[in-house]
C-alpha cells in the first residue's frame, strides 16, 4: 500500500471560516486559522503518551503518528517527522524578531506549529513543535470507526503496538 496515494488531497478539504468559527473551540481557531500559540505545558497532548495519530483539526488529514513523537521538555507535542513529508508545507516565519520555520498543513493551510534542528539526531534531527489546539488525536483502538483503520498497518508496523 502506498501511504501517499492512501491520504489524497481530494479526500480533506478545509470548511469555510465561517464554519469553522462555529465548529472550533476558540483556542483552536485562534492557534489554527489565526496562528497564534498556545500555553507550553497547558495544552491537551504534551503530554499524551497513548497509542495512535494526529489529525489536522480543520480537514482530518492524517500528520503525526505516536510512534514518532517524544518528549522534548519543551511544553508542546514533539515530533521527529510527520506521517509523510507531503502532508505539511514549510513557510519562513520571522515574528517576534525570530527567524524560524512554520509548519503548516498541505491542505487546510493550518498552522500547526514549528520545526527546529534540534531533535534526536538518530531520528533525523527534527523536533516538530506541534500546537495541540492544531491537532486531534485519535487512539489506535478508535481509528477504525474514525475511519483511519487504512493506516493502521502502514503506521504501526511494530507487532507490539498492534491492537489485540
Amino acid at each position: 500500500m502506498d501511504i501517499k496515494k492512501m491520504i489524497a488531497s481530494k479526500n480533506y478539504k478545509r470548511p469555510s471560516d465561517d464554519e469553522l468559527k462555529k465548529k472550533l473551540k476558540d483556542i483552536q481557531y485562534k492557534v489554527a486559522v489565526e496562528s497564534n500559540t498556545e500555553r507550553a505545558f497547558s495544552n491537551e497532548y504534551w503530554d499524551n503518551n497513548n497509542i495512535g495519530i494526529y489529525v489536522d483539526i480543520l480537514t482530518g488529514e492524517p500528520l503525526f503518528s505516536s510512534l514518532d513523537k517524544f518528549d522534548s521538555g519543551c511544553g508542546w507535542p514533539s515530533f521527529t517527522k510527520p506521517v509523510v513529508e507531503e502532508v505539511v508545507k514549510y513557510k519562513t516565519d520571522n515574528s517576534y524578531g525570530m527567524l524560524r520555520t512554520e509548519v503548516v498543513s498541505k491542505n487546510g493551510n493550518t498552522h500547526l506549529g514549528h520545526v527546529f534542528k534540534d531533535g534526536p539526531k538518530d531520528k533525523g534531527g527534527n523536533r516538530f513543535c506541534i500546537n495541540s489546539a492544531s491537532i486531534k488525536f485519535i487512539p489506535l483502538e478508535d481509528m477504525e470507526k474514525e475511519g483511519y483503520g487504512y493506516l493502521k498497518e502502514i503506521i504501526f508496523k511494530d507487532e507490539n503496538t498492534k491492537e489485540d
